[in-house]
């Protein structure tokens, strides 16, 4: 199924089928399993079952693309876009002519196709500089992890698993995706559990049993550790559906004013808090900073004067720096290129 639609501010959208979205329009930030991104322009991004999104802005205009679960897997190549490891599953969207050719049809006859032309940037992509056998052994080793971390299997369990024997499974992915299985296993668990306070009615007693914790007390010690709050405090301060006024407000602040104001100050004035009190509250709804907001937004408006050809020194003088060095230095510390090298891709 294709759909193109204006997500809701705030609002949790459940993935039941192996879905990719593309952004086509908007500023702000996404949540996907309680992770925050500023970084989804220009990517394909692709979901799996079991997991959300979350906008926290109301401008967004997104393209959807949901495919059968079963024509997935049938080629194990796919799993490398929707089984995710340390951060979102995505091909860069403006490096994929094919992507590109595909994505500007009006009808998709085979929706599938965009999987295979996708599969294979990643592949050139090469994420974690793996090879092919490397990386089926270590998206195998993740449909392991899927399938039995409520059991909490030891690593040396997982490698039997695999049955091979003669390979040191857990180097290639110590050393590949520069995590351990054991952590991998846990972050799973973790994020499994959160899942479940947020958005069951399970009491914690009862998600601790169904994860694998022999001892609520223990579960609780241990999502506390991790997270910063008990499981309890953590279900009291969600808010699954719905418009949050918080975000909602400080969302319409930074639009407003990020181009003339880059002080903390100055938005907590206009929230009526206090600096301390803005920074608590940001990071408890939108896990992430004030500052990094206002960042974002200098940057989104940056690259989208960029992308309609406007020249660096006007952009700068729109965005109120001083000096053209300083756009310049701002822009490349946080994005990793210059202006004028992102114009001068963006025309290739």
């Amino acid at each position: 199924m294709v759909e193109k639609f204006k997500p809701e501010i705030n609002k949790v959208y459940f993935i039941n089928q192996y879905t990719m979205i593309h952004i086509l329009d908007g500023s702000g930030i996404i949540q996907v399993d309680f992770k925050n991104f500023d970084d989804w322009s220009d990517k394909l991004i692709f979901l799996e079952k079991g997991q959300y999104i979350k906008f926290f802005n109301d401008n967004f205009l997104v393209r959807k693309i949901e495919f059968n679960s079963k024509e997935i897997f049938k080629n194990k190549n796919f799993r490398v876009l929707f089984k995710h490891l340390i951060s979102l599953g995505y091909i860069h969207f403006d490096e994929c002519s094919d992507c590109q050719n595909y994505l500007d049809k009006s009808i998709f006859s085979n929706p599938n196709e965009i999987l295979d032309v996708s599969s294979k940037q990643w592949f050139w992509q090469n994420p974690f500089q793996a090879e092919n056998h490397e990386y089926h052994i270590i998206f195998d080793i993740k449909d392991i992890i899927d399938s039995k971390f409520k059991y909490q299997p030891s690593s040396e369990e997982i490698t039997k698993l695999l049955g091979q024997c003669n390979i040191d499974a857990q180097s290639i992915y110590k050393e590949k995706v520069g995590i351990t299985i054991k952590k991998m296993l846990s972050n799973k668990r973790l994020v499994e559990s959160q899942k479940e306070i947020a958005f069951s009615a399970k009491s914690i007693k009862e998600i601790s049993y169904d994860l694998g914790y022999n001892d609520p007390a223990y579960f609780n010690r241990a999502f506390k550790s991790n997270i910063g709050t008990t499981p309890n405090e953590f279900r009291e301060s969600l808010v699954a559906d719905g418009i949050d006024s918080f975000i909602l407000n400080i969302n319409e602040l930074l639009n407003e004013h990020h181009e003339q104001h880059r002080n903390i100050g100055f938005y907590a004035e206009k929230m009526n808090m206090s600096v301390q009190t803005l920074s608590k509250k940001v990071q408890e709804k939108m896990q992430t900073t004030i500052g990094q907001l206002i960042r974002q937004q200098i940057i989104l408006t940056a690259k989208k004067h960029l992308d309609e050809g406007v020249p660096v020194k006007d952009i700068s003088y729109l965005l109120h720096f001083e000096e053209n060095n300083h756009f310049s230095s701002f822009f490349k510390h946080y994005t990793g290129q210059t202006p004028t090298q992102y114009q001068d891709k963006k025309v290739q």
